[in-house]
């Protein structure tokens, strides 16, 4: 699969919430210098710890932002999305990545060195405001994710998770009633907060009640209103 032209290159500035502000002069500065990369499903694309010299945005595909223990146990913080971009926080300090970034699916990006994103930063204090909006954005969504570990049943935090993914495939696709994710339950139980185990029996009990259909490495939600009156059930 080729990649993208440098017209193709140059829409996708444009058309992006935060590149989409810079003049044409800047984006052409810019596209001299960006580079598009590709990882397969399943590839680290930065470690949690490593140097931070890039910003990416994503051209194709699903990536996670994570963090794995000692012991191996993992926690997500956030799916990265056609159209969202990352590494903002290494962009700002040039200090180390703080998740890890892996492909969930194939993907395609297109990468911004700090060194060349930074001249045209510094002159444009309206893009740095957009910037510090979507850290602030992360900030609150990582304190929602803390809440809702220590407050909320797991049951809730599941049909949560599977709502946010709904709402980003509709997002991104073609509107459709039945919502077809391309998530593991091991994925799933990642961002939910719990082992698969148990994500497995809620997961079970909503097949039975024909909420979902459940496929290797898929999750059809048939009843996106039920899901949303699980993922607002009261706190414990």
């Amino acid at each position: 699969m080729t990649g993208p032209t440098y017209e193709e290159k140059r829409q996708i500035f444009e058309r992006h919430f935060l590149l989409g502000k810079l003049s044409g002069d800047e984006i052409d500065t810019l596209l001299h210098y960006a580079r598009v990369e590709s990882y397969p499903a399943g590839r680290e694309i930065f470690s949690k710890g490593s140097a931070g010299a890039s910003m990416m945005a994503v051209l194709r595909g699903t990536l996670k932002m994570s963090s794995v223990s000692s012991e191996g146990k993992e926690v997500v913080f956030n799916l990265m999305n056609p159209g969202d971009c990352f590494g903002e926080i290494a962009l700002l300090d040039g200090d180390a990545r703080s998740t890890d970034a892996v492909a969930m699916t194939d993907c395609e990006l297109l990468v911004l060195q700090r060194r060349d994103f930074m001249p045209i930063l510094e002159k444009r204090a309206d893009i740095c405001l957009i910037l510090l909006k979507v850290l602030c954005q992360r900030l609150r969504q990582t304190t929602e994710q803390v809440e809702d570990v220590l407050f909320r049943h797991l049951e809730s935090r599941i049909a949560k998770a599977l709502l946010h993914l709904a709402e980003s495939a509709s997002l991104h696709g073609v509107p459709s009633s039945s919502i077809d994710l391309h998530i593991s339950q091991r994925e799933l139980a990642h961002i939910a907060g719990g082992s698969r185990e148990s994500v497995n029996k809620h997961l079970q009990i909503w097949h039975r009640a024909g909420l979902i259909e459940l496929s290797k490495g898929s999750i059809l939600i048939r009843d996106i209103a039920a899901i949303r009156r699980l993922a607002a059930m009261p706190d414990l």
